[in-house]
């Protein structure tokens, strides 16, 4: 016989939602939104207020390449998800440290090589050369002291600059 005056936390039983017994609201058992880390509101109290207005949640993810490159030999969903949180984390902290700053004609002058799209891996690497190649050209901007200092960078920096760029 069922016992309908305890609460358990998670049904074992297959009785359908209609046919159990309505339970009061209790603030002790059910928990405010935001406030338990299985509700998808939940945001970690250690994050910043900037950091704190991502989504947070499931997401489908096509996996090209790279991705199924980084992924591979992980056995579940939890250890690629674990996987790809900590390469991003990682990700993000590279492109804090790296770039360079860059005046305004120099960030019109690369934003204009950039803008055929998507950018791989040799063409970021070429972008000094690119520079000295492009017609593109606006007041304030010295294309050989721009190539000079992209030169100069390493891969990083130059990814940095890339990203920071929308590309």
């Amino acid at each position: 016989m069922r016992n309908t005056n305890s609460f358990m936390a998670w049904r074992t039983d297959m009785t359908p939602l209609a046919n159990l017994p309505d339970l009061p609201d209790d603030s002790a058992l059910v928990p405010e939104s935001g406030k338990d880390r299985g509700d998808p509101t939940w945001i970690s109290p250690a994050l910043t207020a900037s950091e704190k207005t991502r989504h947070v949640g499931k997401t489908n993810v096509f996996f090209g390449p790279p991705l199924a490159i980084l992924a591979d030999g992980q056995k579940n969903t939890l250890e690629i998800s674990g996987k790809l949180n900590r390469t991003a984390e990682r990700y993000l902290e590279i492109l804090k440290r790296h770039g360079l700053e860059l005046s305004e004609p120099e960030r019109s002058c690369l934003a204009h090589i950039c803008h055929i799209g998507f950018m791989s891996p040799l063409e970021i690497e070429e972008l000094p050369f690119e520079v000295t190649m492009t017609k593109f050209e606006c007041e304030g901007l010295d294309k050989s002291a721009l190539a000079t200092k992209l030169e100069a960078l390493c891969f990083a920096d130059l990814v940095a600059i890339v990203e920071s760029l929308g590309f």
